[in-house]
């Protein structure tokens, strides 16, 4: 039996009500495997900026790292667009990242059979797309610096630098290259290497890594052209890792091949403690109606048990739990055909809950 301190951030807008089936799950797992989970909840984001001032207090650090895991809702939303950048959500959450070491974004890009009619585009282009894009997550045009905004009239302008070192190149590689090995051995390295010099510095250490895994066939492709071949052809990905806004930007393309932004999980990794949360933001417009999909939250719950505390039997059952769901035609509203009954947000969760007991 383990025992694992689990911290929660609920966040902002639906956060509160996907993260809670989340939860459920992690309660449920510990119960049929014999692991003792206790929760600890943490304000960051919005609900912290009105409790608080702050979007990531240091009561929330502080908790957050004395735990094995944490589990993230979503934050962020209209009400706090105007604040003042460094007090906005996403402040705290970028903060958040750089203080929990957290370097390496896994974003799984996966279309179900039971789902393949979902997505925007053509069947035969997205069935058995299984991608998971690694970015990096705490430097590059995000955290460079110098950054800024200076000057005035006409010759104001804003700045922000792009920069990488080998050690972060190499230690984003290295995640990208142990979990193609993981999987179908193949990796495709994202960058912009004809244009910046920063992406000729990272083609070339990656190039360098390379060598330590023989077995991974590793091509390398430019930024522009990656983003044009994963809607042309996305079944030709099976890991990609790039740097932190081409990951931003390819994650969220692959995530909508799946037909449902609402299905997709996402963990960050590589500091002692393990971030996992739903992609799909804090959909400000159905919060409170019951109606947000929980199963990218649940599938994030997942995440954390195979990435966060090395429970990979654990992580297995919560993946067929959420196939067992879709097979049998469960919906909620963001993925219901017209005409068909769309479960709410806590029946999602209790149909996962059934499933792993093979109800």
């Amino acid at each position: 039996m383990g025992v694992y301190r689990i911290s929660v951030i609920h966040g902002d807008g639906i956060g509160p009500e996907v993260n809670q089936q989340a939860v459920r799950l992690l309660v449920a797992i510990g119960e049929r495997f014999g692991h003792q989970f206790s929760f600890h909840e943490y304000l960051a984001g919005g609900a912290a900026i009105d409790a608080t001032g702050n979007p990531l207090p240091d009561e929330t650090i502080a908790g957050v790292k004395d735990s094995d895991a944490l589990l993230f809702g979503a934050i962020g939303g209209p009400k706090w667009e105007s604040m003042p950048h460094h007090l906005k959500p996403e402040a705290g959450l970028l903060r958040l990242r750089s203080e929990l070491g957290a370097f390496a974004n896994l974003r799984p890009a996966v279309v179900y059979d039971e789902l393949v009619d979902a997505s925007t585009l053509k069947p035969e282009v997205v069935r058995g797309t299984d991608i998971m894009v690694v970015r990096e997550l705490t430097g590059g045009i995000y955290f460079g610096q110098p950054r800024g905004i200076e000057g005035e009239g006409s010759e104001r302008r804003g700045f922000n630098t792009m920069v990488y070192s080998v050690a972060e190149i190499e230690r984003i590689a290295r995640v990208g290259f142990e979990t193609a090995m993981k999987r179908d051995k193949r990796l495709c390295s994202v960058d912009k290497a004809n244009v910046l010099d920063v992406s000729q510095l990272w083609r070339e250490v990656v190039i360098g890594l390379s060598k330590e895994y023989p077995e991974v066939r590793l091509s390398h492709m430019y930024v522009d052209n990656a983003a044009m071949q994963l809607v042309r052809n996305p079944t030709q990905f099976d890991v990609i890792v790039t740097g932190n806004i081409f990951g931003d930007i390819l994650s969220d393309a692959a995530s909508m091949l799946t037909g449902s932004i609402g299905m997709l999980a996402s963990a960050s990794i590589g500091g002692p403690i393990g971030f996992f949360e739903p992609i799909h933001g804090s959909a400000p417009d159905i919060t409170g109606k019951g109606i947000a999909n929980p199963l990218a939250a649940i599938a994030s719950a997942g995440m954390l048990l195979r990435y966060g505390l090395g429970l990979n039997e654990e992580a297995d059952t919560v993946e067929t739990a959420i196939r067992a769901v879709l097979g049998d035609g469960l919906r909620t509203a963001d993925m219901a055909a017209p005409g068909q009954t769309a479960l709410s947000t806590v029946a999602m969760g209790d149909a996962v809950l059934a499933r792993l007991d093979g109800k």
